[in-house]
């Protein structure tokens, strides 16, 4: 979804660049506060079906509910549509976090093997991926057809439809799924744990790299509709395509992740992706004209394909960081953990959506119309050089991480050994 919104509010809903930066910055910074909050809450809750599962069964609905909403165009004055689009953006975002934080935190209560961990991530983002490829192919199709002619009302329904798509996918992991374990959750106060939680360097490590990371996959993703169908002058027919082709290297980027990291350090495959990412991506720049169509489909599939690689290790290594914040510290921070993480990422999402929304209102964007050249550099240089850099810092910073799978054997050893 977050590969068309950008596009779906300039050039569907009507809304100028800098009024979507905006909004993307608001809604992010509300989602990034509020994040840490239900990480603590679904510590304080458990239940009979266990402390994350059943909020996938109470916020099935309302997810659907809300993404359609979202979606609807209203025939109002631009103002009252600004507001629309305030009000559902942020229904939907408060719902998908009541949603998401506790399916990221299952992860930590499924399994407690590392293995095992990063093969259920690899799993889960094949899934999304492919989840993402339905969306980038059915949705402009369906959008066409069930409006007929008009792209407002067919967006509309077309998303209502995955959105209620997503809601039974929801229930459907509620009923199928069961918390193995039960670690023990802490009593301390939001404001103990998170002092504990400032000491745990890999999980503050962590924290900066997702925000990185969306900086630069926002960047890139949210501008790629605009690079195929402007700067490659390809039209809305050529959306599709394009996305598709980042989705299906995503797709096997985690099928390669899974496979790789049986013979390789996790860790360093995440390094050198993030670097190998940059170097593709400046060559994308210097090396792709509007008229190189194929080579601009070759470089988007290859960078999707090494950028994504790190998504199954991301996601697996913040319950290895919440065990070594308990090796370190004595105390476990789980919930709060992952909530954080989560307000690293919304964070990053927003600065991104902020950074689009300046770069394209800077670069004299105007939607559906023919773009100057200085808009078409603009668009250029957040598909490739701009995102680039997030990436190469990543690649960086992950130097100073220190959990491979060697390091977090002994990591519970020591903990068993303390419960022993």
């Amino acid at each position: 979804m977050q590969l068309l919104l950008a596009y779906f509010y300039t050039d569907i809903y009507g809304l100028s660049a800098a009024d979507v930066g905006v909004l993307f910055v608001v809604v992010r910074m509300i989602d990034a506060i509020i994040d840490p909050a239900m990480g603590v809450l679904t510590d304080k809750l458990n239940t009979r079906w266990g402390r994350y599962r059943p909020w996938l069964l109470w916020f099935a609905i309302p997810f659907g509910f809300a993404v359609y909403l979202m979606f609807i165009t209203p025939d109002m004055a631009y103002m009252a549509k600004l507001a629309w689009a305030y009000g559902t953006y942020i229904l939907m975002t408060l719902v998908y976090t009541a949603i998401t934080i506790p399916y990221i935190s299952m992860i930590g209560v499924i399994t407690s093997d590392p293995v095992e961990r990063l093969s259920a991530n690899g799993y889960r983002f094949v899934m999304t991926k492919i989840a993402a490829f339905l969306v980038t192919i059915v949705v402009p199709m369906l959008a066409v057809w069930l409006g007929q002619g008009n792209k407002a009302l067919g967006y509309q329904f077309s998303m209502g439809l995955m959105g209620a798509m997503g809601a039974l996918l929801f229930i459907f992991c509620f009923l199928t799924t069961r918390e193995r374990s039960e670690p023990e959750i802490t009593s301390l106060s939001v404001g103990k744990q998170f002092k504990y939680l400032l000491r745990n360097d890999q999980w503050i490590i962590l924290g900066v790299v997702i925000l990185l990371l969306m900086c630069g996959y926002v960047i890139r993703g949210s501008v790629a509709a605009y690079y195929a169908k402007y700067y490659l002058n390809g039209g809305d027919s050529l959306i599709s395509p394009f996305l598709t082709t980042g989705v299906v290297a995503s797709i096997l980027a985690m099928i390669a992740t899974t496979w790789i990291t049986k013979f390789w350090d996790k860790i360093k495959m995440f390094r050198y992706t993030q670097i190998i990412t940059f170097i593709l991506s400046a060559l994308m720049y210097f090396s792709v004209g509007r008229e190189n169509l194929i080579l601009a489909f070759a470089f988007y599939f290859l960078i999707n394909f090494f950028c994504d690689m790190q998504m199954p290790v991301f996601w697996s290594s913040i319950a290895e960081a919440v065990d070594y914040g308990e090796k370190k510290t004595g105390l476990r921070v789980s919930g709060l953990a992952f909530g954080g993480i989560l307000f690293f990422q919304k964070f990053g999402m927003g600065i991104a959506g902020g950074i689009l929304g300046f770069l394209l209102s800077h670069f004299g964007y105007q939607a559906d119309v023919e773009q100057s050249a200085r808009s078409l550099t603009g668009i250029a240089l957040m598909m490739t050089l701009i995102p680039a850099l997030f990436h190469l810092a990543v690649g960086l910073l992950m130097k100073k991480y220190l959990i491979n799978n060697e390091y977090y054997r002994d990591i519970q050893l020591a903990l068993a050994q303390k419960q022993a």
